[in-house]
């Protein structure tokens, strides 16, 4: 059985060489290379409004790597979303979003450092306002795993340990123009925020924070969605 797999790096450079331990700590998954097995995503998170950019091809050779899928049905939603909140920066005005950022990291939280390697699904920046949205107890869960789905985020594949790093091989890159992806990027992003304006008219009458807080709800309530796939 071949272990091996194509992956893509979408970059406003060309990475030859991959490094260990280089990155942003407030990533989604925190410092790692951050990788799709989808070449169309890798070059639609490649550009900018100005710039072309490039989606940089590896082959990545998952034999022996230890994974965490987050995206398997050992996981729930909140896992995903302990994990995010728990990596990423966002404003905390009130009492109730930080109590609902330690319960789901105390409660849901996973140490990513643990892996060689991270499967999950990708928060661009509006995505993530969603997750803040649940964590200011404005949308249900269930709300929330309907946002999540909606701008087909895509896979994001990241290494995260040294080992991981000795396994992938750079191929080659293709040029990304911005002039097509970046409005690829847009639509995207558009079409997501207009069908989440769809999803808050729904009647909401699942769990919110403060009710998961309250109920003290565990990893294993069937209320909880087991991942963005279902």
């Amino acid at each position: 059985m071949d272990t091996r797999i194509t992956v893509y790096h979408g970059s406003m450079q060309i990475v030859e060489v991959p490094t260990f331990g280089l990155g942003k700590k407030n990533n989604d998954f925190g410092i790692g290379f951050y990788c799709t097995e989808n070449i169309e995503l890798a070059k639609e998170w490649a550009v900018s409004q100005l710039c072309d950019g490039f989606a940089n091809r590896y082959t990545l050779d998952m034999e022996f790597l230890n994974i965490l899928n987050l995206n398997s049905p050992d996981y729930t939603i909140l896992n995903w979303v302990a994990v995010l909140v728990a990596h990423r920066l966002f404003s905390i005005k009130a009492p109730v979003t930080r109590k609902a950022r330690q319960y789901l990291i105390e409660h849901f939280g996973l140490n990513v450092n643990a892996y060689d390697l991270i499967i999950g699904y990708r928060a661009d920046d509006s995505y993530f306002d969603y997750a803040a949205a649940f964590l200011n107890n404005t949308i249900t869960v269930g709300q929330l795993t309907r946002a999540m789905q909606l701008g087909k985020l895509g896979k994001q594949i990241v290494l995260k340990s040294k080992f991981a790093f000795s396994r992938i091989r750079y191929e080659g890159f293709e040029v990304a123009e911005r002039d097509v992806y970046y409005v690829l990027r847009k639509a995207r992003d558009d079409e997501a925020q207009k069908a989440y304006l769809d999803v808050l008219e729904e009647e909401a009458d699942g769990l919110y924070i403060m009710d998961i807080i309250r109920g003290e709800v565990a990893n294993d309530d069937p209320r909880i969605p087991r991942n963005l796939s279902e």
